[in-house]
């Protein structure tokens, strides 16, 4: 018998991913291509359904192909992805309605601003959730409100609504040809649908945003066999789809965050810190958000406390895309290392407001601090120096709010890569920092929720000794530094604030 492995397909913000594991959680083949990001207006941001279609066809060809296996040899694949992100199609043509709406857009924020306050509590209540344009459920009312063929789909009985998990797992398992509807609860927990406690789509918030239930996908557990893959698609056989979890949740799986107390941050397009808290939902006072973590089958769900960030990795792209001042991302490290500090600046990127823990639409990016003697160097320092103060104020919510003093933080994404930022963050914070050998932990985390699934791990006790340290970044600045450093950056959020209307 040929050696069986494990699949995850990771679909990114920026990118789709196709990743292969061994037994031993080791990559043995992976193919990762971009995707457009659609800006037509301010605040807008959106990505082609069909788009991502065919890179993920692409990315798992390749993948295979380097790996040097057929798709018979995978024993299952997991899915994770970007969360809020969504998706109208037609379940008849099999084609996108509209644009993807990505979780950074904010065209729905005026809308929201409409709800009374007692209302906004209430959803708060049901859903963990702030009232944000950043969740689905006002993402798929503009669609139904404002795209006229997604409103005659609904009309004929075939419009399909989900996050990109639900818009894959259709195609995969074989789209017009018989396609299931389905999403697991840490993808249904971001949409601003669902009752947190009951795990169900709630019937007075589908009221409240317009949204017919029967155009929703079944909220399944996240790890279970929820469709074989189409025999003719690219993987040119049927192979179980194990496992299905928003990217977060995923990596906090990929990072064996498995036990109340246990936490993890990703740093990504966005940048994304969460706290275990076991069956218990704890109810944040200090901005932060309740969400679900996973729920592996019949087990009960494990939940969890989370602090988004928009812009973290985006805003490194934003210096190579928009203002040129890098040519490919890698290059920020030693460009911000040719100098000590930033000289005084302060960057704040609020391009899609600001997120956790001041969800304020209303905030947008900043650069102060500015002066004659300040190059791109020192901008490109205070890019990396904003990854690290906006995770700081997340960190700070957090212990407030589970009353867990952290002492070390495990960290995964592209941007642990960069030692200088992560020295810059343990710095920051004032603890240690560790990233593991697998830092893509995202793309770790559904593959083992699906290999869990069909046995291709027995149990978590067998994964759990698969997590090692790669590196290790202590603090090297003085407590008053530190603090002089954290007032300077509150200041300077507070010049983001009042300026969008």
């Amino acid at each position: 018998m040929s050696q069986a492995f494990i699949g995850s397909l990771d679909q990114g913000t920026s990118s789709s991913r196709f990743m292969i594991f061994d037994h031993s959680g080791k990559v043995i083949g992976q193919h990762q291509l971009e995707h457009r990001q659609i800006m037509s207006k301010a605040g807008w941001v959106e990505h082609d359904p069909s788009e991502i279609w065919a890179r993920t066809q692409e990315v798992i060809s390749g993948a295979l192909k380097q790996a040097g296996i057929l798709g018979s040899q995978l024993k299952a694949i997991g899915i994770t992805n970007q969360r809020e992100t969504t998706v109208a199609w037609d379940s008849k043509t099999g084609l996108p309605l509209a644009n993807a709406i990505v979780w950074q857009d904010t065209r729905t924020a005026q809308y929201l601003n409409g709800f009374s306050e007692q209302m906004k509590s209430e959803i708060t209540h049901k859903t963990g959730l702030a009232i944000a344009p950043y969740f689905s459920a006002s993402k798929i009312n503009w669609l139904l409100t404002n795209i006229p063929a997604v409103k005659n789909s609904i009309d004929a009985g075939t419009a399909r609504f989900g996050t990109i998990d639900s818009w894959l797992l259709w195609n995969l398992s074989g789209g017009i040809s018989g396609g299931v509807h389905l999403t697991d609860v840490t993808n249904a927990s971001r949409t601003m649908l669902m009752d947190l406690e009951s795990l169900t789509w709630d019937p007075w918030l589908l009221e409240i945003f317009e949204i017919p239930i029967e155009t929703l996908p079944e909220i399944r557990s996240s790890a279970e066999i929820f469709a074989l893959t189409d025999p003719h698609g690219p993987f040119g056989t049927a192979v179980p789809i194990a496992g299905i979890l928003g990217d977060q949740q995923a990596a906090m799986v990929g990072q064996l965050c498995f036990e109340r107390g246990d936490s993890k941050t990703t740093y990504g397009t966005g940048n994304f810190a969460l706290l275990n808290t076991g069956t218990e939902i704890v109810r944040s006072k200090n901005g932060l958000l309740t969400t679900v973590c996973f729920k592996f089958g019949d087990q009960p769900a494990q939940y969890a406390l989370e602090g988004s960030v928009a812009v973290t990795g985006s805003a490194i792209q934003w210096l190579r895309d928009q203002l040129g001042i890098i040519s490919q991302a890698s290059e920020i490290e030693n460009l911000a290392a040719s100098v000590p500090d930033t000289d005084g600046v302060y960057f704040v990127p609020a391009f899609s407001g600001l997120f956790a823990p001041h969800w304020r639409s209303d905030a947008r990016g900043v650069i102060v601090g500015l002066t004659r003697a300040a190059t791109k160097a020192h901008l490109a320092r205070a890019a990396l120096e904003a990854i690290c103060y906006q995770t700081r104020e997340i960190m700070d919510a957090m212990s407030a709010d589970s009353g867990v003093l952290l002492t070390q933080m495990r960290v995964d994404g592209g941007i642990t890569n960069n030692s200088l930022c992560m020295q810059m963050q343990a710095d920051i914070l004032g603890i240690d920092i560790s990233r593991p050998v697998i830092a893509e932990t995202t793309a770790l985390g559904a593959a083992y929720a699906a290999g869990l699934t069909v046995g291709f791990w027995k149990d978590r006790g067998e994964i759990s000794g698969q997590w090692k340290e790669l590196y290790r970044w202590s603090p090297t600045t003085s407590p008053a530094d530190r603090e002089k450093g954290f007032a300077n950056w509150r200041k300077a959020i507070d010049r983001t604030l009042n300026w969008a209307q």
